[in-house]
């Protein structure tokens, strides 16, 4: 038995994290080590998703939110900006065929519109063809940002506020949830972040509350299923309590 399987085998099944948020950082600095150009590291870093996605679904992971590509990310140069959506919308067609043989519904969260016609529309037919799925929901954060989200969410719940449709005092974190670009869809359990920065990066902030944080010094395209799998590991070994105290978490338990 391979050193990655008995990890897996020794994972408590009852506490697989049912939503996993990624930030997916080092593709450059990858590149750069390798003698690269930066787009071959971003070509590279697809793979990773593709083992991520399928180990994802084979460990019974519900939701897999990947950052894709920030709406910072569109102040970066412009050749790099125009490889990265080419990359995108080749990717997501080139998975297609695997994501509807293992059951993946694609579900997309951003600004989409800013993305350039060809790839979007690559994008919104994957996420028109797996919509009939049902099991792993692999979320894209594509020209996403959580200022930006959050902001979204504030106009459209003042437009509501304004036009008399809802009571200014009935404001609550579950209508402000709902108004949110994940709506719908459980905070995440786990984020993980690759690449070795230690922040957040404007990412789901409303959402990860109360989630448990794991960074690793592994760039993306390195990031193995082994350390993902240390990743959960390390998350069913810490103590998740919402406040309350370990007895109170214990006795509920």
């Amino acid at each position: 038995m391979d050193e990655l399987q008995k990890k897996i085998d020794s994972l408590d099944k009852d506490r697989i994290p049912v939503h996993v948020a990624m930030i997916m950082d080092g593709n450059g600095r990858w590149a750069k080590q390798q003698g690269f150009k930066r787009s071959d590291g971003h070509t590279e870093g697809i793979s990773t998703v593709h083992r991520v996605t399928k180990l994802s679904s084979d460990l019974g992971v519900r939701y897999l939110t990947l950052y894709a590509f920030s709406t910072e990310n569109w102040n970066r140069p412009t050749d790099e900006v125009a490889t990265l959506m080419y990359l995108i919308g080749w990717a997501i067609e080139r998975e297609l065929p695997e994501l509807l043989a293992n059951n993946v519904r694609i579900h997309l969260i951003g600004d989409i519109d800013r993305v350039p016609e060809e790839p979007r529309n690559r994008l919104f037919y994957a996420r028109d063809t797996t919509a009939h799925c049902t099991g792993l929901q692999l979320n894209i954060c594509l020209s996403y940002s959580s200022r930006w989200e959050i902001t979204e969410a504030a106009r459209r719940i003042a437009r509501l506020a304004a036009e008399g449709k809802i009571d200014p005092e009935a404001i609550t974190e579950n209508v402000f949830s709902d108004n949110l670009a994940t709506a719908g869809i459980p905070d995440p359990d786990l984020l993980i972040r690759t690449g070795g920065e230690e922040r957040v990066s404007n990412y789901l902030l409303w959402q990860i509350a109360y989630s448990e944080l794991y960074f690793t010094p592994v760039l993306w395209p390195d990031f193995s299923d082994e350390q993902y799998v240390d990743a959960i590991l390390d998350f069913q070994n810490r103590e998740r309590r919402f406040g309350k105290t370990s007895e109170q978490v214990q006795n509920n338990e």
